[in-house]
């Protein structure tokens, strides 16, 4: 795939920022989730640049090319929202369209609650509000689910795990948990070993795992109900075969979202992006330009 994006770098709230950039036109930019980097979002960039947008796609702080600050507080989730606001500045706009899938798309949410200023509209990606999934989290239907994220919280063991076998659990996690065959390529899978080898990457991304608790629990059900509502106009697409996410973390987010579209997609798993990267530009760029168009 010949690369039409250029790749940039720049310190923004005091951390070193890399970003993938195409196009030109409304700012849009894309967070990836775990264990990828912007290269997660690699199939959709072409497409929305090509529909008329600025597409901006960093590595979030930890992963690959940008800043890894050590300690686990370094990547709470209010600073990552912070990271963003700041990346918005530095590229000159005062906002954007934010779109993040998984870990992504817990950081976008947040965005859309504390800093609604700076989004024009969200898209999320299989990644659920904070006060659905502190419900969810009790019930047995979710938290089996989430059984790795508690995993992920332990010391050292986590990294011991992924770095055996030439990092095979890595490899596994995308041969083996897309629902279709061959979503992530040969060339795909190098490239996330490879970023997640690069010295301190892998412990800062379990680290986002390690704040865990702290994040849940400031903006889950704790929270009064203005903390936890979206206003921006918000997407929701959600692969239904997540192995990771049940699909009632769609329940009731109309309360907390409430200008909101969701599509549910039966044959995509939590790797929605990579399962259906067609229908996901599509659905993006329809729902994106109804900001142009005033819809």
């Amino acid at each position: 795939m010949a690369e039409e994006w250029t790749h940039h770098e720049g310190v923004v709230n005091d951390v070193r920022l890399h970003w993938a950039e195409q196009g030109a036109g409304p700012l849009v930019v894309l967070l990836h989730g775990f264990p990828e980097f912007w290269w997660g979002w690699h199939r959709q960039i072409p497409a929305l640049a090509a529909a008329g947008f600025r597409v901006v796609a960093p590595d979030m702080r930890g992963y690959n090319l940008s800043g890894k600050p050590k300690g686990a507080a370094s990547y709470r989730v209010s600073i990552l929202a912070q990271d963003v606001v700041s990346l918005v500045r530095h590229l000159g706009e005062t906002r954007a369209h934010v779109a993040g899938h998984d870990w992504g798309g817990v950081v976008a949410w947040r965005l859309g609650m504390a800093h609604p200023e700076v989004v024009d509209r969200l898209v999320i990606a299989n990644a659920p509000h904070p006060a659905v999934f502190s419900r969810e989290l009790k019930r047995p239907r979710q938290f089996l689910r989430s059984w790795y994220a508690m995993f992920f919280q332990l010391p050292l063991l986590p990294e011991a795990v992924f770095r055996a076998n030439g990092y095979a659990t890595l490899e596994r996690i995308f041969r083996k948990s897309p629902a279709r065959p061959g979503a992530f390529s040969d060339d795909d899978i190098r490239r996330y070993k490879e970023a997640m080898s690069r010295p301190g990457a892998l412990t800062a991304m379990l680290d986002y795992y390690r704040t865990f608790g702290r994040t849940l629990g400031r903006h889950g059900g704790s929270s009064g109900d203005a903390a936890r509502t979206v206003t921006r106009p918000t997407l929701v697409i959600w692969g239904e075969r997540d192995t990771a996410l049940n699909p009632h973390n769609l329940d009731g987010l109309e309360e907390y979202v409430p200008d909101l579209r969701i599509e549910r997609l039966p044959d995509a798993s939590h790797w929605v992006l990579a399962d259906e990267p067609e229908r996901v530009s599509e659905l993006m760029i329809g729902f994106l330009r109804g900001a142009a168009d005033g819809g």
